[in-house]
């Protein structure tokens, strides 16, 4: 289900504008009366602000445990998408949506624009899209004008670009899957709430989540099940996890009997395995599948992100990567017996963040 979507060619043409209130605190929903069209003119500025926050997301799709049809969302969706004359009905019935679920104690009040775009480029054809963003904070800004021959300074109150703090934009491909859905939650107050409980969205399981999310179940589990430091020091279990990841590294298909057969290979730890994926699965919502093409960009960026970290009690952290073509990381540990202490010593070559200061000019 791999789909390639730019948001260069995009523009946004309308919104229906809300306040969302907070409902067991009693505060109201208030909805814009009527869709106001963006100007051409402000039509290019206002479309790289509302897209900027929707690069490198996890693509996801609506969902629903009986039918999509029964998916609010969803509905909602495609009815703009049909009907353009029912944008302001629809956009209404996605904030009273947003302001029914926002019940939690964390949730905050806020600012909703719903945007209509046009001309989305998805596989080779334009296509509308739906962009839905929240701002929970209203940011102060400061204005110098020139009034009566003079300068005056004032304080304007808004909404800041770099501060929207909730969105999605819904693609119109794959309406019959759920849609191609992007979203992003920036506050961490309640991680169900945005993508669950509003949205209803689950990831897309193309070749690069699966991947990604085999890569990272892979690592989580070997540093889980690392013996005490005094056993295994924190960098064997970082130089396991590379050696997991070249499993990846070296097929162009992954299938998880064989994953774990050639990688894990003691029963007990496949065993172990299976109950780490079972609990991720359930986390999740949604079971993963075994077989499925490797994405060797996300291998790559997987393996960058290898790291041990041995914190000591001395105050000291020593950050270690598993050194590609070695058998051994270059750390030697032992005890002194006059000041009663273990120690590590590290070999290297050079200082790789040694910077050589430049001669003063005259």
């Amino acid at each position: 289900m791999s789909v390639k979507v730019r948001l260069d060619t995009a523009s946004a043409t309308r919104l229906v504008l809300a306040k969302i209130g907070h409902a067991q605190r009693g505060e109201p929903l208030q909805t814009s009366r009527a869709v106001h069209n963006i100007p051409d003119d402000e039509q290019e500025k206002l479309t790289a602000i509302f897209l900027k926050p929707f690069k490198n997301l996890i693509p996801h799709r609506f969902t629903h445990h009986a039918a999509l049809d029964q998916h609010e969302l969803n509905t909602c969706a495609r009815d703009i998408f049909a009907t353009p004359s029912a944008f302001l009905q629809r956009g209404t019935e996605i904030a009273r949506r947003l302001h029914a679920k926002s019940n939690h104690p964390n949730i905050k009040s806020g600012d909703l624009c719903i945007i209509h775009l046009k001309e989305i480029h998805v596989d080779g054809e334009l296509v509308q899209g739906i962009c839905i963003l929240k701002s929970e904070s209203i940011i102060p800004f400061l204005t110098i004008t020139a009034r009566d021959g003079d300068l005056e300074i004032n304080t304007v109150e808004g909404i800041h670009p770099e501060k929207i703090d909730k969105g999605c934009l819904i693609v119109d491909t794959l309406g019959t899957k759920g849609y191609y859905v992007l979203t992003f939650d920036r506050t961490g107050s309640d991680a169900r709430f945005w993508a669950r409980d509003f949205l209803g969205v689950e990831p897309i399981p193309d070749s690069a989540y699966l991947t990604n999310a085999y890569a990272r179940m892979a690592v989580s589990f070997l540093e889980e099940s690392r013996p005490p430091e005094e056993e295994s020091p924190p960098w064997e279990t970082a130089r396991a996890a590379k050696d997991a990841l070249d499993y990846f590294e070296d097929r162009e298909r992954f299938d998880l009997q064989e994953f774990e057969q050639q990688v894990l290979r003691k029963p007990e730890t496949i065993e172990r395995f299976q109950e780490h994926r079972t609990r991720v699965e359930q986390e999740q919502g949604s079971p993963l599948e075994t077989r499925f093409e490797i994405s060797q960009k996300d291998v790559s960026k997987a393996k960058k992100r290898i790291h041990a970290v041995l914190k000591l009690d001395t105050g000291v952290e020593i950050h270690v990567k598993p050194a590609a073509g070695e058998a051994d990381p270059l750390l030697e540990r032992g005890f002194d017996d006059q000041k009663g202490m273990k120690y590590i010593k590290v070999f290297y070559h050079r200082d790789l963040a040694a910077v050589e200061t430049p001669p003063a000019s005259a």
